[in-house]
């Protein structure tokens, strides 16, 4: 079996070596992301002189037929192929011969395979980030046509005060908004090539890793030679930005698990984003939110695993670095898969805006109202807080309605009493950024110009 360091060693590898340390099974995926390097590096090679014109042509007109045979799937495998890359050079070669075995001049696996990973991760947190701004279009349209509908506001799962419906999900859209800053924060720190950096030191030959760099899209080449065969940095900040964002997509889930609850009623989903019970005829079940839950857990997992494989590691590469991929593709396969999921539960959803209001009309909703209706005609907050407390406590202890109680405290009287009518509490919402009518429409105007911006950073070919 030959490898790429069969003449340093006298026989093959033990097949439980192979067994353990191969990747392809995983690393397949890299393949469009090593043949764009390999592309760069050959006409690099032409460039200075270290492969000639037909060389290069020769070996470029071979990285073509080994894309197509893999895009096709006529690629045939061979035994001693432990990565894709292996996979890669060996095929050229064949079909190159004399000129294909020059490719890894100046080159090793080290900065080959960090290139070809920071191609795969800027490109695929660009598309996620594309997805989750059409998530957020989708929160703002149901936002918009929520109109004036409102539901409880809660703090410790207990009802609080009443807010907007547009105003909650919106809630969610700007906390997808710093996860698309996140991904694209990430983007711009990976943002450099590796290629050119050897194994460890750089080359003696005259290669340029500035026009490799250009040639990838690269908007820099690497500084330092060690750190950049090393550096796996980009690798865990990809990770962090997917797992907030994972936990973002569990903390909506968790609210439409309750909201589609018998015990909540405000919300029920469409049949095509909902599954059934295979016991319990009358079931509705939001697997979709549930896995959403279940599926940050998992990402955290791929982040705190992949953290402590690079907290003891020496400079430069170790193997240990191969454990970077896994945890990376998965995370992009499962956000992907739950960012889209939910974008169309909650396109298609159906919200029951009169339970909504109903669980928000409570009149201890109206409490802080109350209080700082007393406020504003002079009185300390804290001895206002005193007061409507003492009234709640009374209503509940069976003294009368709150209502009732409120209009015959001389403190207060008909007006403050006129507060717990139904619908009027969110309409008092008035500061930027509140739960209110007013401040909702200047919310989503910005929102919207938001998702423009987002949308401009991330067009195909940013």
């Amino acid at each position: 079996m030959s490898t790429l360091w069969h003449g340093r060693f006298d026989g093959d590898p033990a097949g439980e070596l192979m067994a353990y340390t191969a990747s392809i099974g995983f690393d397949v995926r890299l393949a469009p992301d090593d043949i764009a390097g390999s592309r760069a590096h050959v006409r690099m090679l032409g460039r200075v002189g270290l492969l000639s014109e037909a060389e290069a042509a020769e070996v470029l007109g071979a990285l073509d037929q080994t894309e197509a045979e893999l895009a096709s799937g006529d690629f045939a495998f061979a035994p001693g192929d432990e990565d894709i890359h292996t996979a890669i050079e060996r095929r050229v070669t064949e079909l190159a011969g004399v000129a294909g075995a020059r490719l890894h001049t100046g080159r090793s696996r080290n900065d080959q395979v960090a290139t070809a990973l920071r191609l795969f991760a800027k490109r695929e947190l660009a598309a996620i980030a594309a997805d989750v701004i059409a998530l957020q279009q989708v929160l703002l349209e149901r936002a918009i046509g929520a109109g004036n509908a409102y539901l409880p506001g809660y703090t410790h799962l207990q009802r609080a005060q009443p807010v907007l419906l547009a105003h909650h999900l919106l809630a969610h859209g700007w906390a997808l908004a710093r996860d698309v800053d996140r991904l694209a924060d990430a983007r711009a720190r990976m943002d450099v090539s590796p290629l050119g950096a050897g194994a460890v030191a750089g080359s003696s030959l005259p290669l340029d890793p500035d026009m490799t760099a250009a040639e990838l899209g690269f908007a820099a080449r690497f500084e330092n030679s060690i750190d950049a065969v090393s550096d796996r940095d980009f690798a865990a900040e990809s990770l962090f930005a997917l797992t907030m964002l994972a936990v973002h997509l569990s903390r909506l889930g968790e609210e439409i698990v309750f909201w589609t609850s018998e015990e909540a009623g405000f919300a029920a989903l469409d049949d095509a984003y909902a599954t059934g019970s295979s016991m319990l005829p009358q079931k509705k079940n939001p697997d979709i939110a549930e896995l959403a839950r279940a599926k940050a857990g998992r990402l955290i997992g791929n982040l705190t695993g992949l953290l402590a494989t690079l907290k003891g590691l020496p400079l430069a590469y170790n193997r240990d670095l191969q454990e970077d991929k896994e945890p990376l593709f998965d995370a992009v396969d499962q956000v992907r898969l739950g960012v889209r999921a939910m974008a169309g539960l909650m396109s298609t959803i159906a919200f029951n805006t009169e339970a909504m209001a109903a669980a928000a009309d409570a009149p201890t909703a109206a409490a802080t109202d109350l209080a700082e209706h007393l406020v504003a005609n002079g009185m300390p907050f804290r001895d206002a807080h005193a007061i409507v407390g003492g009234l709640v406590r009374r209503s509940l202890d069976g003294e009368g309605s709150l209502a009732d109680l409120v209009r015959g405290d001389p403190r207060l009287g008909a007006a403050a009493a006129e507060l717990l009518a139904p619908g009027v509490p969110v309409t008092r919402r008035t500061t930027p950024g509140g739960a209110g009518p007013h401040s909702v429409r200047a919310q989503i105007a910005r929102f919207r110009t938001r998702l423009t911006a987002d949308a401009d950073r991330f067009e195909p070919g940013s």
